[in-house]
């Protein structure tokens, strides 16, 4: 799409569509808004309108007459697979930072981890008295995948209570005021080794597709492994295995290669694995509707959105 183009005819495909609706309308009432559940959009509704907003692709063959793809999430990896979004589509991103939000998901998981919570919670609610030591943030090294908006907050946080922070990149960089040092991703299976958390906080792209293989987990020596990114990131079935041979003492999983999990899945079971449903950063009504119209508002004075997609780097 041309930003000389101006778009008016809006398709909300979300579970939240009566809401984004809501809110849009209260911000542009002059756009034309139809909504359903992405999974309800049908190939009508995409002749129909000019613009999709939506986190998923709607299950039809094609978008219809859709210039602009606005996803209200940070990742769009929906866009890309398995069919890319056409090259004539424009692909926008939510501006809200899910970083905060992360950060916190991932600080509460390593402080119940060193603190044993769920442990002691058990022995609370068997009556059992059990003194032991409890380890402290401070002085333990914490590698974080993924430098971006995600991987600074979750840097900082684990910085604050004392952690050494490195940081593995695509580029080799990131804010030194976060990371005391960043390492490109060919460094990544040496800098594991001494890992005592391994936070990936990256973009599911065909770059980093299985880039935690299991070559890549045999290396560490007891990490305990964070995913907040995407769970095809991970070759999800070595997770076992590496809880098993020590590789891995832990794991706290936010997203996993099938959601929801499979019934299945020996992840629920394993005593030392901590499962969320898919909620450690959250998109907001008011956070999805504000990316939307700050792209629009460009758009309308024939500019290129700064949330714009680099269809190369697929983020």
């Amino acid at each position: 799409m041309s930003p000389l183009l101006t778009p008016r005819r809006v398709v909300i495909g979300a579970n939240a569509h009566a809401d984004l609706a809501t809110a849009l309308r209260a911000a542009r009432p002059d756009l034309e808004l139809r909504g359903s559940k992405f999974t309800d959009v049908t190939l009508d509704d995409l002749i129909w309108g000019d613009t999709y907003l939506g986190f998923k692709r709607p299950l039809v063959p094609t978008m219809g007459n859709i210039r602009w793809v606005h996803s209200t999430g940070a990742g769009v990896d929906a866009w890309f697979s398995p069919h890319p979004l056409p090259r004539d589509i424009v692909l926008t991103r939510s501006s809200e930072s899910f970083g905060p939000m992360i950060a916190e998901w991932a600080l509460a998981r390593a402080l119940a981890i060193s603190q044993q919570l769920l442990d002691l919670a058990l022995c609370q609610q068997e009556r059992r008295w059990e003194p032991r030591d409890i380890a402290m943030l401070r002085g333990t090294k914490a590698v974080v995948v993924g430098t971006g908006d995600v991987g600074a907050h979750v840097g900082r946080l684990f910085a604050a209570l004392g952690c050494h922070v490195l940081g593995v990149s695509r580029s080799g960089t990131g804010d030194p005021a976060v990371f005391a040092s960043v390492v490109p991703v060919s460094e990544l299976s040496r800098v594991v080794v001494d890992a005592h958390w391994l936070l990936l906080m990256l973009p599911l792209t065909s770059a980093t597709r299985g880039l935690i293989s299991r070559n890549v987990l045999a290396e560490c020596r007891g990490a305990v492994l964070f995913n907040a990114g995407r769970g095809a990131v991970v070759d999800e079935a070595a997770i076992p295995d590496a809880l098993a041979m020590g590789w891995l003492s832990g794991a706290a999983l936010d997203v996993f290669e099938t959601e929801p999990l499979p019934d299945a899945s020996p992840l629920w079971t394993n005593p030392r694995v901590i499962v969320s449903p898919h909620i450690s950063g959250l998109t907001t009504i008011d956070g999805a509707v504000a990316g939307f119209v700050e792209c629009l508002t460009a758009f309308e004075r024939g500019e290129s959105p700064r949330w714009i997609v680099d269809r190369d780097q697929q983020y």
